[in-house]
């Protein structure tokens, strides 16, 4: 006889679908029949956990977005998020009062924010004006591109050396290039990596999934240096469990990364405790605000993986996150804004209303 208890896969509260799953079996014997029972209830299990994942990645799709029920979607529920998280634009003297002549510094994702999301990642490219305004929002505030990208391929769509740069989640830091800088507290030679021992793994791990995603067909695997990526916005939703099991049957043999998802993509990370949320933090420190109440960051993202971000400013009290999305979803940002015009739209009223303040 075999006792067991099997604890499903659960979705938390942002969406994201948790791998925790336990298997507690006491065997009296050894049976035939029980090693049957167990292939079993892995089977089941596995079969559980997939299910979660395919979930998961329909409700990120921007087709299943705007097939909602109206029940769901009626403006009633809209009108009701944005009370919550308001536009940025329309509560621009708010957030420009608030700010209270503290220090403002700009941190700035990328994809979704300043470029909008294609099918293919090689040309999530910027427009000249995005350009133009991040130059000159730098030239007012200190600012930073933090991204799940890797620093070099980030840097050859922005384009601009008086930036800071944190690719890889975070896990790849770097200042703004020498004499380039407008700020005095910036640090000329900042560099920071504290996933730098994952590196041979990263790139096992991205060439395992080339290997054995290559039959499913619009699969794009990124090697970001100190993370991955598996792009699925162009595979066909049918072939989307059999995408599952190909991921994870490559990443149970790296305990030491984790998998997570993002819109319309699998994120690959080294499990260690560092994010955006982190990176923003180091960044401030960086810049000699580490423990100062006289600084007011600004966090301006569309994914899953911001929200550690916005739950940092949160929790610090200071600053505030601004979501960019056309749909209500669970965030701890306190503003919103639709899509990357008007990303540009309030970047441009910052420099205008800073540029109209008298000099100190």
């Amino acid at each position: 006889m075999v006792s067991f208890v099997v604890e499903k896969p659960q979705r938390m509260s942002n969406g994201v679908v948790s791998e925790t799953t336990r298997l507690s079996i006491i065997p009296n014997n050894s049976s035939s029949a029980q090693k049957t029972l167990l292939k079993n209830l892995e089977i089941i299990n596995g079969g559980q956990r997939v299910n979660a994942w395919v979930d998961s990645m329909r409700a990120s799709s921007p087709t299943h977005l705007k097939s909602l029920p109206s029940s769901i979607s009626s403006e009633k529920h809209l009108s009701s998020w944005i009370m919550e998280h308001p536009s940025a634009l329309e509560m621009f003297e708010e957030i420009t009062e608030a700010s209270g002549g503290k220090q403002i510094v700009m941190f700035l994702d990328y994809d979704g924010t300043l470029s909008p999301i294609v099918d293919d990642p090689d040309k999530a490219f910027m427009s000249s004006k995005m350009r133009r305004t991040v130059k000159k929002l730098a030239k007012c505030f200190p600012t930073a591109i933090v991204t799940g990208r890797c620093i070099d391929k980030v840097y050859n769509f922005v384009k601009l050396a008086e930036l800071y740069y944190a690719g890889s989640h975070g896990m790849d830091i770097k200042g703004p290039a020498k004499g380039f800088s407008r700020h005095k507290r910036v640090k000329q030679s900042l560099l920071y990596q504290p996933a730098s021992d994952y590196l041979p793994m990263i790139d096992e791990v991205c060439i395992q999934l080339l290997e054995k995603t290559k039959s499913i067909r619009g699969v794009i695997v990124e090697n970001h240096k100190f993370s991955a990526s598996v792009h699925f916005r162009c595979v066909d939703e049918k072939k989307w469990s059999e995408l599952v099991l190909q991921v994870r049957s490559v990443l149970e043999k790296y305990p030491k990364l984790k998998l997570s998802q993002g819109r319309m993509v699998f994120e690959i990370r080294p499990v260690i405790d560092w994010n955006k949320g982190k990176a923003l933090e180091f960044l401030l420190e960086s810049l000699g605000f580490g423990n100062s109440n006289n600084v007011f960051p600004v966090y301006i993202g569309d994914d899953r993986t911001d929200e550690d971000a916005f739950k940092m400013l949160r929790d610090r009290g200071e600053g505030f996150g601004i979501l960019v999305s056309k749909f209500p979803k669970d965030t701890d940002a306190s503003y919103s804004l639709q899509d990357p015009s008007e990303v540009m739209n309030f970047l441009r009223r910052l420099v205008e209303w800073k540029q109209m303040q008298p000099r100190i």
